[in-house]
């Protein structure tokens, strides 16, 4: 792209020093190329221009010809306004701006034909426009001739005189500069096949569109580029890795999976749990490193498929490891597994941020000797004094959680690579997958274990709390318990503990007879954990908690789920929840308790929870609704993508087919050598440059 990743902005003319610090910092544009990919988010169309006798207070963006009769100051101090009385002979109307004064008298004069470009209000029945665009009548064809961008800006970009208008000159300027020519970033071969604009004319049209037409087509070359050069990052990594990593090969089921399977299995396993266990038996013979992700909803039966994949290591002179994000829930798989294993021969360990020094003196030596087979624990699994004999399938749960290097690091505890399981409970869109975990093979449980039975999930408004506490009241006295979720969002974290303690003081005062437990973020994990192990043991009836209790905590008597502010939630957050209960074979129910007053959009996220219980049809419906930001956790081999102009929730098509020619160009030639794909090797260095080849880690 002539280097125009690697030419500071800063020496874009109308730029300079301190402007560049602030599109840095505000907007992440350094360089020319990220000026040029930092797209409008709307268009607005300014073909039409209005009179101001057609003026009302709700009208979007408005454009008017016309001049100012005279300037008026309005106030003192902080309410200081400038006025100015605009005509265009139908009537007139107040042009307002409250900074910059000085700016505006000096460039802008009474009595001069003008267009003003802006939003109208109405205050006191007079229509006034806040802060509007002012051009000279002679630059209508370059203002007021069809679509015209808008661009995110911040309050700092807009105080150094870099608004939206500010951008798009400066996207002139670079454009004009260079010709409106620009590099093709696909060979021949793709541009032929894919039959879309070429890319200087899009990047024309998404900054000066001609018309919708081409706007669109522009929007369609740029999404694909964006989404192809994402997957063809991550499929030639996976493919490197195939070709360089060459995996431990386990030939052999044995006694330890043997003697498991047939005397100590608990139930059948379901047809899902079947399948994937052949899948992860067929990668761990196959002489290459195993790197699949195993999707299946809270209580699928992720863990027991999780240990029989352990004691294939073990059979084949291997240890195992499991690593969870929290030390409660690495506490209940140690508790899950040791319940599964019995009275078998094997050592397991539990290795975590509270295991006791004398504990761990006696663990460490048994790790690297090989005398404990299994290791269960946090992130204190990665610490250096953690060293393996033999290490050869590490099972990483709710993944998510976990950072690239954090994983990386449990990797360097061998001489070859271990066979590597990602575990995660939230079901993640197909679309999502194919981004976030593009190089990984894909295992799902979408089967529920037998004598489980679905959730009922009921919607309730808050002003009907007294049936509610009859039902739970109802519950409890059949012997099961209840929690209740409060939400916490960040900004509002004092109102949202406030909250929680007054519905704390409430229960208690209901429910007398009972005891009610509660859980937060601020609590110190000791305490956190004595309460929690109240409700875990019994002792409490009644569990209260902010989000805290999302991942992990298994209590088979715990049958309701009250969600409180339910419309504060997203979908696959309340899906997490829900999956709290309903781990025993009693009938469970998840209450979602919202206000009266609701959106449109939050009334349909409640009316999806109550009809579905799938956690794929959940996320799909997720990700429509909001977009993919919030469902990321952290980035996988897409690290440090930012979609500029895809969206993973709209494109799906569009991804899968760039998909398919980015695996399509590898097969025929997988390491991008030939002379037609030197320019994709190219784009794939300014790209994806960094320090760290994280797509040999997953």
């Amino acid at each position: 792209m002539l280097d125009l990743d690697k030419r500071s902005i800063m020496y874009l003319p109308g730029v300079g020093p301190k402007k560049a610090e602030i599109l840095q910092k505000e907007a992440g544009i350094s360089s020319y190329e990220d000026l040029l990919f930092y797209f409008p988010y709307k268009y607005v169309d300014r073909s039409r221009f209005y009179k101001v006798a057609e003026v009302t207070g709700e009208m979007p963006y408005i454009q008017l010809k016309g001049r100012i009769l005279y300037f008026d100051t309005v106030g003192e101090g902080r309410t200081r306004r400038l006025i100015g009385k605009f005509t265009d002979g139908t009537g007139t109307i107040d042009l307002v701006w409250f900074k910059g004064i000085a700016y505006v008298t000096d460039k802008i004069k009474p009595g001069v034909d003008y267009i003003v470009f802006g939003k109208p209000t109405e205050f006191g029945h007079i229509y006034n426009i806040a802060h509007p665009e002012v051009d000279p009548v002679e630059q209508a064809e370059q203002v007021a001739n069809g679509l015209t961008p808008f661009y995110n800006t911040s309050e700092k970009m807009k105080k150094s005189f870099l608004n939206s208008r500010a951008i798009q000159n400066l996207q002139y300027t670079l454009l004009s500069g260079l010709n409106w020519a620009l590099p093709e970033t696909l060979p021949p071969a793709i541009l032929q096949r894919i039959r879309m604009m070429p890319l200087a004319e899009a990047i024309k049209n998404i900054h000066f569109p001609e018309s919708v037409d081409k706007l669109r087509n522009a929007q369609l070359r740029l999404k694909f580029d964006e989404l192809f050069f994402i997957q063809l990052h991550i499929l030639r990594m996976a493919s490197v890795r195939r070709l360089k990593l060459k995996g431990i090969v386990f030939p052999s089921v044995g006694q330890y999976f043997n003697t498991f399977y047939k005397e100590y299995l608990p139930f059948e396993l379901t047809n899902a749990q079947k399948r994937v266990v052949r899948e992860i038996r067929a990668d761990m013979g196959s002489g290459r490193q195993m790197n699949r992700l195993l999707q299946g909803d809270v209580g699928s039966g992720k863990t027991l498929v999780a240990l029989l994949a352990m004691l294939l290591a073990v059979d084949n002179h291997c240890q195992a490891c499991m690593m969870a994000p929290t030390e409660i829930l690495a506490n209940q798989h140690y508790a899950t597994v040791m319940g599964f294993l019995k009275d078998m021969d094997i050592r397991v360990a539990l290795l975590t941020g509270s295991t006791k020094k004398k504990e761990r003196n006696k663990i460490l030596p048994a790790i690297a000797s090989g005398e404990i087979q299994l290791v269960i624990g946090t992130h204190a699994l990665i610490e250096e004094t953690v060293v393996f004999s033999s290490l050869g399938l590490a099972i990483i749960d709710e993944q998510h959680r976990f950072g690239v290097e954090q994983r990386s690091r449990l990797w360097m505890k061998n001489a070859i690579v271990p066979h590597v399981l990602v575990m995660t409970a939230t079901p993640i869109p197909r679309t999502l997958a194919m981004t976030l975990y593009g190089d990984l093979d894909v295992s799902v449980i979408d089967e529920l274990p037998p004598g489980r039975k679905p959730i009922q999930t009921l919607h309730r408004y808050d002003n009907k709390k007294a049936q509610l506490y009859d039902f739970l009241n109802k519950e409890i006295r059949q012997g099961r318990q209840v929690y209740v979720v409060y939400p916490l969002i960040e900004g509002s974290e004092k109102l949202d503990y406030k909250n929680l303690e007054e519905g704390f003081e409430t229960f208690k005062e209901v429910f007398p007879e009972y005891k009610v437990c509660m859980v937060h973020g601020k609590m110190k994990a000791a305490d956190k954990e004595a309460e929690m192990q109240k409700f875990v043991s019994g002792e409490a009836q009644i569990l209260m908690a902010t989000t805290v209790i999302e991942v992990g905590v298994n209590v088979p008597n715990a049958s309701v789920m009250v969600i409180e502010s339910a419309e504060r939630f997203g979908l696959s957050q309340l899906h997490q929840l829900r999956g709290r209960v309903g781990r025993g074979a009693e009938q469970s129910y998840c209450i979602l308790v919202s206000s009266y007053k609701l959106s449109n959009e939050t009334r349909k996220r409640l009316e999806i929870m109550v009809n579905s219980n799938n956690g794929f049809e959940i996320a799909e419906a997720d990700l429509r609704l909001r977009g993919h930001g919030d469902l990321e956790g952290t980035r996988q081999s897409g690290e440090g993508v930012e979609l500029k102009i895809a969206s993973l929730a709209a494109d799906g098509q569009i991804l899968q087919y760039a998909r398919d020619i980015a695996q399509d160009i590898l097969n025929e030639d997988p390491e991008l050598l030939s002379e037609p794909n030197r320019v994709l090797n190219e784009r794939l260095k300014t790209l994806f440059a960094r320090k760290v080849n994280w797509g040999m880690i997953s």
